[in-house]
């Protein structure tokens, strides 16, 4: 596998340092899992599809548009809330 550089502010830098050590790893660790698992519009998409039709084939569950919608917001709200109680 080749290295590329990629250029950030130093201040983003400093940051990925400190996340990076408090997991206790490097910042190439750290950009790499980033990389390797943060979905793509596209690939959220696919992966919402495979689920609506697995749903449909195996529960016999058809999910809306609109149903998909008020969910994801549900989700965004609830992991949000979660995410502020820990800041607190």
């Amino acid at each position: 596998m080749s290295d590329a550089m990629i250029r950030v502010p130093a201040e983003v830098r400093d940051r990925l340092a400190v996340i990076a050590e408090s997991r206790g790893v490097s910042i190439r660790s750290l950009v790499q899992e980033f990389a390797e698992s943060t979905l793509t519009v596209e690939e959220r998409r696919e992966r919402a599809e495979r689920t609506r039709s697995y749903l449909a084939e195996h529960f016999d569950v058809t999910v809306s548009d609109e149903e998909s919608r008020v969910m994801g917001d549900r989700l965004r709200e609830a992991f949000g809330n979660r995410s502020g109680d820990a800041a607190a």
